[in-house]
C-alpha cells in the first residue's frame, strides 16, 4: 500500500492542483482516444487507468474544497 502523507493548503493553492489536474486528465482521456483510433488496446489501458487515477485524486481535492 502506498504511503500516506499530509498537505496543508489554501483553498486557492487546492484550486490550482484541481485546475492542474483537469488539464492532465484531458491530455490522458486524449491520448486514450487516439490509442483507441489506433487499435492500440495496450495503450488504451494504460491511458484510462491513469485518466481514472487522476480522476479519484481530484474528485477527492475538489470533495475538500467543496465540503
Amino acid at each position: 500500500m502506498a504511503k500516506s502523507i499530509t498537505l496543508k493548503l489554501t483553498e486557492d493553492e487546492a484550486e490550482i492542483i484541481v485546475d492542474a489536474l483537469d488539464s492532465d486528465l484531458e491530455g490522458y482521456n486524449d491520448a486514450a482516444k487516439d490509442a483507441r483510433a489506433n487499435g492500440n488496446r495496450a495503450d488504451v489501458a494504460t491511458f484510462a487507468e491513469a485518466a481514472a487515477r487522476i480522476t479519484a485524486v481530484r474528485d477527492r481535492i475538489r470533495a475538500l474544497i467543496d465540503g
